[in-house]
């Protein structure tokens, strides 16, 4: 049953067998988690971000109509998840600094992430190649992680970001142009 096509998972699972949602999430939850990471920037979020978007896209699997790709689909939910929770973020960061101004201590960070071992874990080159990427507007980073990190075509992009191709193919040339001087100027102040 794995070599099933999406809408075969897709229907079995509106006909009430949600293991065939299981074998779908099996099938794209690494693409998916690879792409919210290099589109986010954080491990954490984009793990958030992918399971709020399967638990979302099997709540609205009926509404899929099968005009895109299943996975296009999927990652239009997950992105607007990651945005969701960017803005509640936002928001909970300004209750955090009210709060450390009003008592004078200092907020604990529970973050793994934030320990100083988790930073000699990562890579110098992945360190700032991601700094570069989430120097990128929004609109550019998210284009050409769809297109180099997942392998999306200019066609599956236009589609999930909803603008024409030309518009694509204009961010991704733009991003990399943007990324490879990022790049350069971030690469000399590591030797300097």
């Amino acid at each position: 049953m794995n070599q099933t096509s999406d809408q075969t998972l897709i229907d079995h699972c509106l006909a009430g067998r949600r293991e065939a949602f299981g074998l779908l999430v099996e099938r794209y939850q690494n693409r998916l988690f690879h792409s919210l990471v290099h589109l986010l920037g954080s491990t954490e979020d984009a793990q958030d971000a992918a399971q709020e978007a399967f638990v979302n896209a099997f709540e609205k699997l009926g509404s899929f109509r099968g005009q895109s790709q299943f996975y296009s689909w999927l990652f239009r939910i997950a992105y607007n998840t990651a945005v969701s929770s960017k803005r509640k973020l936002r928001r909970m960061s300004v209750s955090l600094e009210a709060r450390r101004d009003a008592s004078g201590l200092e907020p604990s960070d529970g973050n793994p992430t934030s320990e100083p071992s988790y930073a000699m874990d990562v890579s110098d080159r992945q360190r700032l190649v991601q700094q570069a990427l989430s120097e990128l507007g929004e609109e550019f980073r998210m284009a050409l992680v769809l297109k180099e990190m997942d392998g999306m075509s200019y066609e599956e992009i236009a589609d999930i970001v909803k603008v024409p191709l030309g518009t694509v193919r204009s961010r991704i040339h733009r991003a990399r142009l943007e990324l490879r001087e990022k790049l350069s100027v971030l690469l000399r102040s590591e030797v300097l």
